[in-house]
């Protein structure tokens, strides 16, 4: 066991050395008593100022603080260790827990139209650090320092295929006004390839976006596949269709069969506690199951405001925690972390499980080709197997059937699932 001494026991400590120490299989105890921390037989950290026995890292303020107040940042190269700078004191504990906890959103004044926190403001679009599980890399270059026979193996890492459902057909159970406006609008745009792909559909064809057979071949090779399903009531940015529609729901009951189904909170929802407890509510009596899990539609959320509202409906696990405009690591780690608000200064019950890839990142946004795509899948499952966490990534299922500005992507999916030998 290694005893840590501290001037302070705060929260911000507890959670972030349970990260660097406990995620790893490392006992430790943290105490304030100076003689038992200098009697103390075994392996020591002594993280303060005072000068006393054991190997020392010197604390920066901000695991110690309360509150949120803006902090200069920066990336420092200073011996011993490769992490960051906060107001001008290297600590990759204080590191650690800067990112864990997403301390930079909460201070963020700029958002991108969504209202999402942008990559460009963080730290991490900085020299390719976002593809760094730098959590993971300094927890254990901490271990290292404190026994330099710690040893870091490779992990055993779980493929987490999940599919986001915002759009479960492209013409099939569209009825009314809404396939009449969206017929009316192809035949101004002189759209035949809609048109005929629409009335194919109508006289029997498969729907180009039914792709849910393959989903459940998928999840029969990975169990952990998980759906999340947008239920939301109709509006500019939540497209589905109605679920008042038998047909949706009993499609949607089927699935249930075969996979887990969650909630995909709808862009209308996000921070609207009785809007998201209403869709909860909704895919509830669909499903027949408890839904405990959900993933944010446009991965829009800001903290903290999004987080509660989810805790206040009764969800225990949130799966949006990535960046849509690039490829890698938000919080720093793939491991499945407790979400820490920092407003109230305390360790939270909603689990937060990161994404380390999204299609749209790579097609959309990163306008990566297919084979390019691969080559970064590729290290980023590199980095997960070097340093743990899950490698869970998020498919569409209009995306994985080849179709229209996604000819050719299912084979980047295949790529992926392939990755674990």
């Amino acid at each position: 066991m290694i005893l840590i001494f501290v001037t302070k026991i705060t929260p911000r400590i507890e959670y972030t050395f349970e990260f660097i120490f406990k995620a790893r299989g490392v006992d430790v105890e943290l105490t304030t008593d100076k003689v038992r921390f200098l009697n103390y037989p075994g392996t020591r950290l002594n993280y303060s100022r005072v000068n006393i026995a054991g190997v020392q890292i010197n604390p920066g303020a901000i695991c110690f603080e309360e509150g949120c107040l803006p902090k200069e940042v920066s990336w420092s190269k200073t011996n011993p260790w490769e992490c960051l700078s906060i107001d001008g004191v290297v600590d990759p504990v204080a590191s650690i827990f800067y990112l864990l906890s997403r301390y930079e959103e909460y201070t963020c004044v700029h958002f991108d139209v969504h209202g999402r926190f942008p990559f460009n403001e963080s730290i991490l679009s900085i020299g390719g650090n976002v593809e760094k599980a730098n959590c993971d890399r300094w927890a254990n270059q901490i271990n290292r320092f404190i026994d330099s026979a710690y040893v870091v193996g490779q992990e055993v890492v779980d493929i987490i295929p999940t599919f986001d459902i915002d759009n479960t057909f492209a013409y099939k159970l569209k009825t009314g006004r809404r396939m009449i406006l969206s017929l009316v609008k192809d035949v101004f745009l002189g759209n035949k390839t809609r048109i005929k792909e629409r009335s194919e559909v109508l006289n029997g064809k498969k729907d180009p976006y039914d792709t849910f057979d393959e989903i459940i071949r998928i999840s029969t090779k990975f169990p952990g596949t998980l759906l999340f399903w947008l239920v939301g009531r109709s509006s500019k940015k939540d497209r589905n269709i109605s679920v008042e529609n038998k047909g949706h729901q009993d499609l949607i009951k089927s699935m249930t069969k075969c996979i887990e189904v969650n909630l995909h909170p709808s862009y209308a929802s996000n921070g609207e506690f009785k809007v998201i407890e209403a869709e909860k509510e909704v895919l509830t009596l669909i499903t027949g199951a408890k839904i405990t899990k959900s993933r944010q539609h446009f991965l829009k959320f800001q903290l903290p405001t999004t987080y509660r509202s989810l805790i206040n409906a009764g969800f225990s696990d949130d799966y949006s925690m990535g960046f849509a405009e690039h490829v890698g690591f938000r919080s720093g780690t793939a491991r499945p972390h407790y979400w820490f608000d920092l407003s109230t200064n305390e360790q939270t019950s909603l689990v937060i499980h990161p994404f380390i890839y999204m299609d749209g990142t790579l097609n959309e946004y990163m306008n990566l080709s297919i084979e390019q795509s691969k080559s970064r899948v590729s290290a980023l499952y590199q980095e997960v197997l070097e340093f743990g966490g899950d490698f869970s990534f998020i498919w569409h299922n209009e995306t994985i059937g080849d179709y229209g500005k996604w000819h050719g992507w299912s084979s980047v999916l295949t790529h992926t699932l392939k990755l674990k030998k």
